[in-house]
């Protein structure tokens, strides 16, 4: 009996193909981990030649930096929806603020662990991270500047509430805090640093 041709390779839209391979990539590191992530496996995966994967993301780097993009983009309508229905108080933005943050890490499970983990491996990775970090502080500023007792919150202020965040988010994702009890802290810092202000 003659072997059944193949299917044609369907064409997608680039924007298209690119959340495919995204979403492929997302479910490869929840499965086989983050090291096992290649632009090679990823094409193998996705059902496309190496070439498109690559004309795509470059390099594996490019595509563990748009790994994070894609979480970030995730992230920051998470926080606009969150802040848009908080009142224009300090607590409401704290709350809005540290359960955004939380859920969405938790939302995307331990594969985001695998990719941070990741860009803290190469400097160039590691410059990638930074640039979302700095986004992130600043859109903390926007949020919660109007609020601080003496008109302005210090960076390093911003920088604590970051890394609170990103340890609290790893205690919940490891089970070793309760998300409820890990948010009221979270909640509780960010207040506290405003209120505390320069």
């Amino acid at each position: 009996m003659p072997a059944r041709p193949e299917p044609p390779r369907r064409r997608m839209p680039r924007e298209q193909r690119t959340r495919q391979l995204l979403d492929v990539a997302w479910a490869l590191v929840g499965e086989e981990g983050t090291d096992a992530l290649s632009l090679g496996r990823l094409a193998e995966a996705a059902g496309v030649t190496k070439p498109v994967a690559y004309d795509h993301f470059i390099t594996r780097n490019g595509l563990l930096a748009a790994l994070y993009q894609d979480y970030d983009q995730r992230q920051t309508a998470v926080f606009e929806e969150r802040i848009g229905k908080a009142k224009a108080q300090l607590k409401d933005r704290a709350h809005a603020i540290a359960g955004g943050y939380i859920d969405c890490v938790l939302s995307q499970g331990s594969e985001i662990q695998g990719i941070l983990a990741a860009l803290a491996g190469s400097p160039e990775l590691l410059a990638v991270k930074r640039r979302y970090q700095q986004e992130f502080v600043e859109k903390c500023a926007g949020w919660l500047g109007d609020f601080a007792a003496a008109g302005n919150v210090p960076d390093a202020g911003y920088w604590a509430m970051l890394g609170a965040a990103e340890s609290l988010s790893e205690a919940v994702g490891a089970g070793l805090v309760e998300q409820a009890v890990a948010e009221a802290e979270l909640e509780r810092l960010i207040v506290g640093t405003v209120r505390r202000g320069r």
